[in-house]
C-alpha cells in the first residue's frame, strides 16, 4: 500500500525552483528572484526563512527579502561569505536552485501600536518584508496617529543595501528613517557611529510600540536595551536570530538554543525569552 508524504516529510525534499532576476546590492551582496516550477499563488510571512540549495555547493538558510504582496515570486538577499552563499551570489537568470520552505516564526504585524524597527548591515533584509507591509498601510497608520521609525547602521557608506527604498520609505507620512555608518568616506555628510547612538529621543508611547530588531547577536543586545530603557516591555521587542539551520523542523538540533529551536521556534523571538539563554556562556 503506498502512502502520501507527511507535511514533514515534503518539508525536507528541494523543489526546483528557477532564477528569474538578479539584482546587485553592493560589492559582495545580491537579491536573488526566484519562481517555482508552475505558476502559483505564493505565500510567506514577513521573517520567515527558505532553504536555498546550490548543486555541488550545498543548502543554507535565507531569510525571504521582497514584497509579500508579490505571490508570484520570491526575493532573497544574499551576502557571500561562504562557499554555499557564494555560489547563491553569482547564479545568473534561468539557473535553477532547490528551494524548502517558507519555515520559521514571523514578525509581529503592528495593528494599532507605534513601530520601531532596527538593523544592522544585511540584518535590513529579514526587515523589508514588514517594512514594505508597513508602508502599504503608511496612509491609514499615519491617519491613526501612528509613526514608523527605521534605525539602519552599516559598516561603511558602501556596505549599505536597499538605497533607493530607503529614501522612500523616509518619505511617507509618519516615517522616520535615519542611517548611520561604522566608518565614513570622504562622500559621506551623515551620523557615523554604532546604531544605538541614533535612539536618543524619547518614544512616543513606550507602551503602544512594538520593536523589531535583526543584525549582529551583539547588535541586537544592545539595542534591546536601548530600547527596555526608552520603556519597552521586553515581551515586545522583537529578534531575529541567526543559527546553523539544517533541517528546519526541529530535528537536527543543529540550531537549538537552550530549550528552543531556532527553525520553528524562531528565528523571530522576543527578548524577553532569548536575553536570559544569551547570557549563558557556550550555549
Amino acid at each position: 500500500m503506498s502512502h502520501a508524504p507527511t507535511a514533514t516529510a515534503r518539508a525536507l525534499v528541494p523543489e526546483p525552483w528557477t532564477v528569474t532576476d538578479v539584482h546587485p546590492e553592493n560589492a559582495d551582496t545580491v537579491t536573488v528572484e526566484i519562481a517555482p516550477p508552475l505558476p502559483r499563488l505564493i505565500e510567506f510571512r514577513p521573517g520567515q526563512f527558505n532553504l536555498l540549495y546550490v548543486p555541488g555547493y550545498g543548502e543554507v538558510a535565507i531569510s525571504i527579502s521582497g514584497d509579500p504582496s508579490v505571490r508570484d515570486r520570491l526575493a532573497h538577499t544574499i551576502r557571500a561569505v561562504g562557499p554555499a552563499t557564494y555560489a547563491l551570489s553569482e547564479v545568473d537568470v534561468g539557473d535553477g536552485l532547490g528551494v524548502r520552505g517558507p519555515f520559521g516564526a514571523p514578525w509581529p504585524i503592528a495593528g494599532d501600536d507605534h513601530v520601531v524597527i532596527v538593523a544592522g548591515g544585511i540584518g535590513l533584509a529579514p526587515l523589508r518584508p514588514l517594512i514594505y507591509a508597513l508602508a502599504a498601510a503608511a496612509d491609514e497608520r499615519f491617519t491613526a496617529g501612528l509613526t514608523t521609525t527605521v534605525y539602519y547602521g552599516a559598516r561603511t557608506p558602501n556596505d549599505r543595501i536597499f538605497l533607493d527604498e530607503l529614501d522612500g520609505w523616509g518619505a511617507l507620512p509618519g516615517w522616520t528613517v535615519a542611517v548611520i555608518v561604522d566608518h565614513a568616506d570622504r562622500e559621506w555628510d551623515g551620523p557615523v557611529g554604532v546604531v544605538t547612538s541614533l535612539m536618543k529621543q524619547p518614544l512616543v508611547a513606550p507602551a503602544r510600540t512594538v520593536a523589531m530588531t535583526c543584525g549582529p547577536e551583539t547588535m541586537m543586545r544592545f539595542v534591546a536595551q536601548r530600547l527596555a530603557e526608552l520603556g519597552v516591555a521586553t515581551n515586545r521587542i522583537h529578534v531575529s536570530i541567526e543559527r546553523n539551520m539544517k533541517c528546519a523542523v526541529g530535528f537536527c538540533g543543529h540550531c537549538q538554543l537552550g530549550p528552543l529551536f531556532i527553525c520553528k521556534d524562531g528565528p523571530v523571538l522576543t527578548f524577553d525569552r532569548v536575553e536570559p539563554l544569551w547570557r549563558v556562556r557556550e550555549l
